[in-house]
């Protein structure tokens, strides 16, 4: 039996013998695609989208297209990062000084940090255990401040898309979608990014398809990607004249810099055609895992907003006690598997809130302290600013353990990783 199995971590044979995967599901995918979209670019000496020759087309507008029809968006607009395309989020549904946004506690750390680049004030708020933002707690911080969320589908699923949009609605609030981790992802058949105003994607190397870097905002709304584009672009390149008067009050202000590179672009083109086979993959492997090891005693998977719109690219399940997460974790990594606790009060990670010391003491790069001491701010939400506000939020993570599900991954592995777990588990739980 299983069951009497010596444990690796004891001496015992390991369950899982394969290499691990790293999680870099596009990155590992790089090919001759990525290479022939390159040399386009570099045999046409055709680096920047809007003064290239005019002869060939642009490879972001291509991949801004493509992208925006896969994500069932009118609009599709590529930046820089997804950093960048939630602080053009908020810039271009009208946050600025005096208003609060509210984000989730567990997210990466620029989900916050980008409302208080677009001058406003973070208010953070619980998870529930799909590991998503809790819609009642959303509720309970929304303030006569409250002008946006930030709804975050992290680890890859979706949040409970039917309460959050509802709720927004109720209290006339900017909705964003941060689907960072989720590009793929839907909520009952409908693309994640399309259910609030904007919907931010991130590039990055550890994302499911990527460039190393790069984002995307999309939107259904033609004044707001106007207004994405005017504040991504501050030379105004993409109006039709550059430097025409306003063509409707308010077209016009100063913005930065977010311009994804041609470069960028041609790599993004060619990963975007991997996105389904990849989706497909990770939601098999999951599949197969959590099948195997269904029905364990002492594990309660994380539940999950829509299962089938899920984009798999972790498994994430519960222990009874906190305390068990360090030996079970270590167990299952002698047994080769690349599992780990998602929260540990003395280990800093920056998906937590409690670690985001930068908000916690409202640290600012200059002394005036903006935007949590603006005179256009009247609330108090920095007040309540501390490592255990959220402790729903705390209690949950500290309880999980967390495994990538690479797109990579061949059946016998994953079989072993499930082998491996009902292994531990009946020596531990």
């Amino acid at each position: 039996m299983i069951g009497c199995e010596e444990l690796a971590v004891n001496g015992g044979p390991k369950a899982k013998t394969t290499p691990n995967i790293p999680m870099y599901p596009g990155g590992l995918e790089m090919g001759e695609e990525e290479k022939t979209q390159l040399l386009e670019v570099i045999d046409r000496k055709y680096l920047f989208r809007y003064y290239g020759p005019a002869e060939f087309p642009s490879k972001v507008s291509e991949f801004e297209k493509r992208f925006a029809a896969r994500m069932g968006a009118k609009h599709c607009l590529a930046v820089t990062n997804c950093t960048s395309a939630l602080i053009n989020a908020l810039v271009a549904v009208g946050v600025g000084p005096g208003d609060e946004v509210i984000v989730n506690g567990y997210t990466f750390f620029a989900s916050c940090a980008a409302i208080v680049a677009a001058k406003a004030v973070p208010v953070i708020c619980e998870i529930d255990d799909s590991m998503t933002m809790d819609p009642e707690d959303f509720k309970k911080k929304i303030t006569e401040h409250t002008k946006a969320i930030i709804a975050v589908h992290m680890r890859g699923t979706p949040c409970d898309m039917d309460r959050i949009t509802a709720i927004a609605e109720e209290h006339n609030l900017k909705l964003i979608e941060d689907c960072a981790q989720a590009c793929g992802g839907s909520y009952k058949g409908r693309p994640l990014g399309t259910f609030g105003d904007v919907g931010c994607f991130s590039f990055q190397y550890h994302k499911i398809i990527t460039a190393g870097e790069g984002g995307a905002c999309i939107t259904n709304d033609p004044v707001i990607y106007d207004r994405l584009m005017g504040y991504h672009d501050a030379a105004a390149c993409w109006r039709p004249d550059r430097f025409g008067e306003e063509r409707y009050r308010g077209e016009l202000f100063c913005g930065v810099n977010y311009r994804m590179s041609e470069l960028t672009g041609a790599v993004m083109l060619a990963q975007l055609g991997k996105l389904d086979s990849l989706l497909d993959s990770m939601r098999a492997n999951r599949k197969r895992i959590k099948e195997g090891i269904r029905g364990v005693s002492g594990i309660t998977f994380r539940r999950l907003n829509d299962e089938a719109g899920d984009t798999a690219v972790c498994l994430m399940f519960m222990l009874n006690d906190r305390d068990k997460i360090g030996p079970f974790t270590e167990a299952l990594q002698a047994e080769g598997i690349d599992a780990a606790g998602v929260f540990n009060k003395g280990i800093p990670d920056w998906h937590i809130y409690s670690h985001w010391k930068h908000v916690l003491d409202r640290a600012t790069p200059t002394p005036e302290g903006c935007p949590y001491t603006c005179p256009h701010y009247k609330g108090d939400a920095p007040e309540r600013y501390s490592p255990d506000m959220c402790p729903n939020t705390l209690e949950l993570l500290s309880r999980t353990v967390h495994l990538d599900i690479p797109a990579q991954m061949t059946a016998e592995d994953c079989d072993m990783i499930a082998s491996g777990i009902r292994k531990v588990a009946a020596a531990l739980l």
